[in-house]
């Protein structure tokens, strides 16, 4: 199976204008942990106390079982930070390629994958757990990405991050499966997506189908510029047309996303995949009259697997056969003037859900 690892909170942060506090932050990472996710980003500790003590918060709780993780440069004061912050882990991140180890860094290959070691270091020492994440990496020769995992082979998990969001599904199953086949394991391989063309999360499933085996999502995409690969989207997509690399509780997937929307103060656009109340709800007359027979005519998923919930509003736009459905379903003879009734009656009093249709039909026939 493949882990998830989630960055909504650390990611979200990098937005213009959002400073979550310390309750938000907590709250939001309580919620996470009840999906069954691998891990957790909580913050960037040498930021500032409010990363810090939000850290300190959720990794001291008991009741929190994924790993809580702070990110650091590859520099030692900002390992210190992540250790005073007592994250469970400490992700170190270093720049791979070419153009931001100038522009960036401005220092060698050499001197970047030095500082990646001495930061590792120090992490382990005081006692913490260790991820590295290679920055730009698909914008990186794959030969200095397997010598990174050549020369760091007790980090059990390094990230290879389409940092600028440059990347397509093509070439991300090129490079994922070129690792493999230059012997890098898939247990140690993980993924991380920028949205900026639009295809995060099928860059994500593209990458858990050649062979990487984690990977980092985000609550409604939350993150900078466009934003990460949609948490909720990866899991969806997997589940219904994917290999099902994911072990998690999808019957808190919305529940669990709408917690953490609410505790970081965020909201989504009615018609967001997964999560937008739009994207459930269906008034067309074709649609309504199919689905009350079978729903996934017209769903690619139903929605109470992930928590969800389906919307069938009938009213002006109502046909003949969503009348014809809702006095079938009622058990009363759909007759031409029966229908031609009912029409009207949704006209004159629509749009009503579902349940309120059926009573208006229970309560005039």
């Amino acid at each position: 199976m493949a882990a998830l690892r989630d960055v909504t909170i650390r990611e979200g942060t990098q937005m213009p204008g959002r400073e979550y506090g310390v309750e938000a932050r907590v709250a939001a990472a309580r919620a996470l942990d009840r999906l069954g996710l691998d891990a957790v980003q909580v913050g960037f500790p040498v930021v500032g106390e409010t990363d810090r003590e939000a850290i300190r918060r959720v990794a001291g709780d008991d009741g929190v079982d994924a790993d809580i993780v702070g990110i650091a440069r590859a520099r030692t004061g900002d390992v210190e930070a992540a250790l005073d912050a007592e994250a469970d882990v400490i992700e170190v991140f270093v720049p791979t390629s070419e153009r931001q180890l100038e522009n960036v860094l401005g220092t060698s290959r050499e001197e970047a994958m030095e500082m990646a070691a001495a930061a590792l270091d120090r992490a382990r020492e005081g006692g913490a757990g260790v991820h590295l994440t290679l920055v730009d990496g698909f914008r990186t020769d794959p030969t200095h990405l397997v010598d990174a995992f050549e020369r760091f082979p007790s980090v059990p998990t390094i990230t290879v991050a389409d940092t600028v969001g440059a990347r397509i599904p093509d070439r991300v199953r090129t490079v994922v499966a070129d690792l493999r086949d230059r012997g890098v394991d898939g247990d140690r391989l993980g993924v991380h997506f920028h949205d900026d063309v639009g295809v995060a999360v099928a860059n994500t499933l593209a990458a858990v189908g050649a062979g990487a085996t984690t990977a980092d999502v985000s609550v409604a995409s939350l993150g900078e510029r466009a934003g990460n690969a949609a948490l909720e989207r990866v899991v969806v997509g997997d589940r219904i047309d994917g290999p099902g690399a994911f072990d998690l509780d999808e019957t808190e997937l919305v529940p669990v996303c709408e917690a953490v929307l609410d505790a970081l103060d965020e909201s989504v656009d009615p018609r967001t995949p997964i999560l937008g109340r739009d994207v459930t709800t269906h008034e067309s007359g074709i649609h309504t009259a199919a689905m009350l027979r079978d729903p996934a005519t017209f769903e690619p998923f139903d929605p109470a697997e992930f928590g969800g919930k389906r919307r069938l509003v009938f009213g002006p736009g109502s046909g003949r056969g969503s009348a014809h459905g809702l006095l079938e379903r009622a058990g009363i003879e759909p007759t031409d003037e029966r229908i031609a009734r009912l029409l009207d009656l949704l006209s004159e009093r629509g749009p009503m859900d579902a349940a309120a249709a059926s009573e208006l039909v229970e309560g005039t026939f």
